[in-house]
């Protein structure tokens, strides 16, 4: 399971994977017997690759179903010969981070990110501290669904793993951001944590930098984990922002692998700001390799024209950080991130850090003096109309001629000052329509009028048409 870079092809089968590990409703969806099945198959795949006895970082969010998952898990590593060292509660990033620099074979985090409390999730990195490949997750579903481990199979007396608790590598974990970050004094930052995974840490490393630190949504108590906080409920950080006269507010997810930010008079200041001031920041150090940022279809035009203004050269994938990972692998480049506040930076670190974008982005502020509401000026976001068209065929999507003339009628009456995207969703029944213009009725409207298009031409309620030729890749 080494997280190397996945090729181009998707992979067609039923996964139990999805885009972000297993997620689902902690014991029914995801159950101790089946953490337990999955702790056994990871070291047998990792068996695989070599013969050493391996080592598995485990970390967890502090939701009130993750210490049993976490539990079954390790039982399931040790079942089959492997080593556990428990991380406690720790945000993402730091198992992310801590599998790469140490000489574990893997790490596991158990976490449903910024799902409700009911909700949790196994996710796992490779020993290089990189998220697994579709291929690595086709072979764990391999191993899962043949299930044969049998008694005769299983290591006895000393071969059996074993469990050991190290929160000094959590320590250390925070040092490494200490250490790249700069001097923060002079600003008075509210930190939102969600009551997740980064309510100690978080806090904690923006103090040591310097900054004055007003931790909101810190104690977590298993059943308050993104519950009207964080980054997905931006209300409570934005009101104490204005209360507390704060330069600037970070609100982080459950496990803190993204944030949105908040400036000084309650603006919010998503992904798509961020990595704008990141990238310009960057390349302006000589930092942004071949002057290239890497985003998603879905980043507002508004970054788009900011960085060709620039002379940034962007390079767009599918939705998902897994997809920005892979680009910014394959080409040697540094920096890329998505809307919901998800940034990689692989000078220092292997995977979405919301703290480390934080750190990064707080740096920004205070070596350039300017706040972070003029800073977010470098890009104009264009309104940005999303529909969802359910009960309708996915599949027949490329070939619907009609959907194909109403966004080619649209195009042409945006010009260069709008921008559609049609796509289905790969996590719900729906077709996805997203249009973006130059104010909202206008990109409301085309967005409605193509949603009735696809909802015309591929509702499951009406009979297939016969296809019609079409050159159109959805």
């Amino acid at each position: 399971m080494s997280g190397s870079p996945p090729d181009d092809q998707e992979v067609d089968v039923a996964r139990i994977f999805g885009t972000d590990g297993v997620r689902g409703e902690a014991n029914t969806d995801v159950t101790p017997e089946f953490a337990l099945r999955l702790g056994r198959e990871v070291v047998r795949a990792l068996a695989v690759e070599s013969s050493d006895r391996p080592t598995i970082l485990l970390g967890q969010d502090p939701r009130v179903s993750s210490s049993m998952l976490a539990a079954a898990l390790a039982a399931g590593i040790t079942s089959a010969g492997g080593d556990v060292v428990d991380l406690g509660v720790v945000p993402t990033p730091a198992v992310a981070h801590l599998a790469a620099v140490t000489d574990a074979a893997a790490g596991a985090m158990i976490s449903a990110s910024h799902n409700p409390m009911p909700d949790n999730g196994i996710k796992f990195f490779g020993g290089d501290g990189f998220k697994l490949t579709d291929a690595d997750e086709d072979r764990l579903e391999t191993l899962l669904a043949a299930d044969e481990a049998d008694a005769d199979s299983r290591p006895t007396g000393l071969d059996v793993g074993t469990i050991r608790h190290d929160h000094d590598l959590v320590a250390s974990y925070v040092d490494h951001l200490v250490a790249v970050g700069g001097d923060l004094s002079g600003l008075t930052v509210v930190v939102d944590t969600a009551n997740g995974g980064a309510s100690a840490v978080a806090p904690m490393a923006y103090q040591r930098l310097g900054a004055t630190v007003i931790a909101l949504h810190d104690r977590p108590d298993g059943t308050n984990i993104n519950l009207d906080s964080g980054s997905t409920h931006p209300a409570a950080i934005r009101d104490a922002v204005v209360e507390h006269g704060a330069d600037l507010g970070i609100a982080h997810d459950g496990d803190a692998d993204r944030l949105i930010a908040i400036d000084h008079a309650g603006g919010e200041v998503d992904g798509d700001v961020v990595l704008a001031i990141l990238a310009l920041a960057a390349r302006d150090r000589g930092e942004l390799v071949d002057d290239t940022v890497v985003t998603t279809v879905m980043t507002n035009l508004g970054f788009r024209q900011a960085m060709a203004a620039e002379g940034i050269e962007v390079v767009e994938t599918r939705v998902g950080d897994r997809h920005v990972l892979a680009a910014l692998r394959e080409r040697g480049l540094t920096l890329g991130g998505e809307q919901s506040g998800h940034v990689i930076d692989l000078r220092h670190g292997t995977t979405g850090d919301g703290m480390l974008t934080a750190i990064r982005l707080l740096g920004v502020v205070a070596d350039s003096g300017r706040s972070l509401a003029d800073l977010a000026e470098v890009m104009q976001r264009l309104p940005q109309v999303l529909v969802n068209v359910a009960g309708v065929d996915r599949a027949r999507l490329a070939d619907a001629a009609a959907v194909e003339e109403a966004i080619a009628a649209v195009e042409v009456e945006l010009g260069d000052a709008g921008r559609v995207l049609v796509r289905p969703s790969g996590t719900e029944p729906v077709i996805r329509v997203m249009v973006e213009a130059a104010d909202e009725t206008t990109a409301r409207t085309a967005a409605d009028r193509i949603a009735t298009a696809v909802r015309d031409s591929l509702s499951l309620e009406r009979p297939a048409p016969a296809a019609a030729p079409s050159t159109w890749d959805a």
